[in-house]
């Protein structure tokens, strides 16, 4: 079953283009990960934080990658980490035009 992961953290930029260049790498590490079928970056200026949308195949994936970036996060000088994990209800969710893949 597939499983979202939500992730969000105090950010204070760069944001938009600048950010996309300068997380590139980054994004390209995050691609190579096992399960995961897709991620959607997330960004809000006026709150000063930033995250992710994740779909993974599974929990285990998932989990595994949650425990992974939170460290990461943290080894960058993130002060706090936010997540949580979905069950991702696939029929309603195709109702709805969710890209599940």
């Amino acid at each position: 079953m597939a499983v979202l992961l939500q992730v969000d953290f105090p950010y204070s930029g760069p944001w938009g283009d600048e950010m996309a260049q300068a997380m590139q790498g980054l994004a390209q590490s995050i691609a190579q990960e096992p399960g995961l079928l897709w991620k959607i970056w997330t960004e809000n200026r006026d709150t000063n934080e930033a995250g992710g949308i994740y779909l993974f195949a599974d929990r285990a994936n998932a989990e595994r990658y949650l425990e992974m970036h939170r460290a990461r996060l943290l080894g960058f000088g993130v002060p706090q980490v936010n997540a949580k994990l979905f069950e991702v209800n696939a029929p309603l969710s195709a109702i709805d035009r969710a890209p599940l893949g």
